[in-house]
């Protein structure tokens, strides 16, 4: 099928935009083809939620050791750190559709290696080498932002709403992926999590790849193109991820060790629920302030809010600890909405779906580096002090943002004012200041 023209970007004889709190998403889904590529697209994404949960329960089910199942998942995070950029960099190549379908394929029998590495007892060695195989799996969220930019390029408003709206669904299958892993697993037999995740994300790709309409064309790389990683402003964006990843792990780890109980999940979940329902209310919004200044400032209200669990744990009430994570994770959504449209800006069009990757990849490496410190915390100081790692990481975070827009400053401020420039061009004035 041909590629249809771009859509939705509020130009020319289209109809004026509704008002209202539901407009931005009207506006966003409007395009023919844009509910179908979401509807597959949410189907794969699910069981990422569900895929390490599924693997621990089955492992340390049979093999009746949470470190070996421990040891296995992170391994599988490794190596999927390091092939996501690649996998990424075919899909920019060769197009979504093409590298997608056999990636997850792969990625696919390699869950089912693994099940069937545990169900009929095979060495230890076979269960990393059957995970390290799902690590092919495509970055499908970045793939539908890729989308949202191709259909509504032009229109800053609704990629807003667009990066809001992935966003809130990220936290959606965080929520769900878990809970329906463990239900199944428990329900069925200990199989049950992994084989279902693995039959949802190969129907769930299938039917995202099958929405040719909407799938961003494939632009030729010239010879010697550099690597997003190599983009000016880049590496600094990625060390914010870095940091904020660790908050994300840290957090977990320590609710897990600190209520050591099934409503620590709970707990988790309400923490998603306050990210999710923050992202959809920041897509509606359509915010005045400069990404990097927005960015900051969503750091500084995540950096003050992560304080609030902290406080919450010295007090001994699990009540409280909940309504404290829930207003921590209101700021989690609008953060990493403003911090992937800033890799969008930053990332050339040829190069977008690696850019994206490239800030996923950042993200699982300080998730682990996060629980691996609020491990070492919990262990050493007590569950109730691993809080304060969490807090400590979204400072930091804040701080490296605050020292890259600081310095974007210090350099821009001698000689005239320049002429105001679109919203492209400030970016690589930025990036070009920071660089």
């Amino acid at each position: 099928m041909g590629r249809s023209p771009s859509h939705g970007n509020g130009r020319g004889g289209g109809k004026p935009r509704q008002a209202g709190p539901l407009a931005p998403y009207r506006q966003l889904f409007a395009p023919p083809g844009a509910p179908a590529f979401t509807a597959g697209n949410l189907l794969a994404r699910l069981p990422m939620g569900m895929f390490s949960v599924s693997a621990v329960i089955m492992i340390a089910g049979s093999r009746g050791s949470y470190a070996l199942a421990g040891a296995v998942t992170a391994t599988g995070l490794a190596v999927t750190a390091l092939v996501a950029p690649w996998t990424a960099r075919l899909v920019d190549r060769y197009g979504q559709a093409r590298i997608a379908v056999p990636a997850t394929a792969l990625a696919a029998l390699g869950s089912l290696a693994l099940l069937l590495c545990v169900h009929y007892d095979a060495p230890d060695w076979t269960l990393f080498a059957a995970y390290a195989a799902t690590a092919t799996t495509p970055n499908t969220g970045g793939m539908s932002r890729a989308r949202w930019a191709h259909i509504h390029r032009g229109d800053p408003a609704t990629l807003h709403t667009a990066n809001s709206f992935e966003q809130a669904a990220d936290e959606l299958c965080f929520m769900l992926g878990p809970v329906l892993a463990a239900f199944l697993c428990a329900a069925l037999f200990p199989e049950a999590g992994t084989l279902t995740g693995a039959v949802l994300m190969l129907t769930g790709v299938l039917i995202f790849a099958a929405q040719r309409s909407t799938e961003p064309p494939v632009t030729p790389r010239p010879a010697g193109t550099r690597s997003p990683l190599r983009t000016a402003g880049m590496a600094p964006l990625l060390a914010v991820f870095l940091a904020t990843g660790a908050v994300f792990g840290a957090l977990e780890v320590t609710t897990l060790a600190y209520l050591d109980s099934p409503a620590a999940g709970l707990l988790l979940a309400l923490q998603a629920a306050g990210s999710c329902t923050a992202g959809l209310l920041y897509g509606a919004m359509r915010p005045a302030r400069s990404l990097p200044g927005r960015l900051a400032a969503c750091l500084a209200a995540m950096t003050a809010l992560m304080t609030l669990p902290l406080l919450a744990a010295r007090t001994g009430s699990a009540a409280l600890l909940a309504v404290a994570l829930l207003l921590a994770g209101a700021a989690t959504a609008p953060t990493m909405v403003t911090g992937m449209t800033l890799v969008q800006r930053l990332t050339p069009q040829n190069s977008l779906n690696e850019g994206m990757t490239l800030a996923v990849t950042a993200i699982l490496g300080g998730i682990a580096a996060g629980s691996a410190t609020a491990g070492w915390t919990v262990e050493h100081l007590g569950a109730a002090h691993g809080y304060a790692v969490p807090a400590s990481a979204a400072a930091l975070a804040l701080v490296v943002a605050l020292a890259v827009a600081g310095s974007g400053r210090r350099a821009g401020s001698p000689g005239p004012p320049p002429t105001p420039p679109d919203m492209r061009a400030r970016i690589r004035r930025f990036t070009e200041l920071i660089s």
